[in-house]
């Protein structure tokens, strides 16, 4: 069995997976007249060519710890963030891009409520992972034509358990 314990969230642990999204530590500059503090460009969006970028908001229920991590997600077209909405902490669980996964290669991450994520396209994850029910999530993604969402199941003998 692995047991995953979920470490702080920080853009050096996250950077093979995608962005941190925060102000913590980053450049800005003011804008309207000097009464609004810009930090540009804090993730990339990245579509395919047909795919359009979409925002929406995924309300969460939180799930019962310690959790048995049965699966994994990744998107091939587009790359997707989270921005928690409420400052909750929410945790994350990913794996490196690959065709399959390396059991041991995945990482869970918890963020402190102020910091959502981006991950990059074809990077495994976990669905949504909040802490807190009906906790809501500013989510950008893609939407048009092809299949975005690939799925890969553990099997019986892979036990993976992600305890907080």
């Amino acid at each position: 069995m692995i047991t995953l314990t979920p470490q702080p969230l920080t853009a050096e642990a996250f950077a093979p997976f995608g962005d941190v999204i925060e102000t913590k530590d980053r450049d800005s500059f003011l804008i309207n007249n000097g009464s609004t503090k810009r930090y540009h460009q804090l993730a990339n969006i990245d579509l395919d060519e047909q795919g359009a970028a979409i925002i929406s908001i995924f309300r969460a229920t939180s799930l019962s710890m310690p959790l048995p991590i049965l699966m994994l997600e990744k998107h091939p077209l587009g790359s997707q963030a989270f921005i928690p909405m409420q400052n909750s902490a929410f945790l994350i669980v990913v794996a490196p891009k690959s065709d399959s996964i390396d059991p041991t290669e995945i990482k869970a991450f918890i963020s402190h409520g102020k910091q959502g994520i981006n991950y990059r396209r074809n990077v495994w994850h976990h669905p949504i992972l909040a802490l807190h029910d009906n906790d809501d999530f500013l989510v950008i993604d893609r939407t048009g034509p092809g299949d975005n969402c690939d799925e890969f199941y553990f099997s019986q003998e892979q036990s993976i358990l992600l305890s907080p």
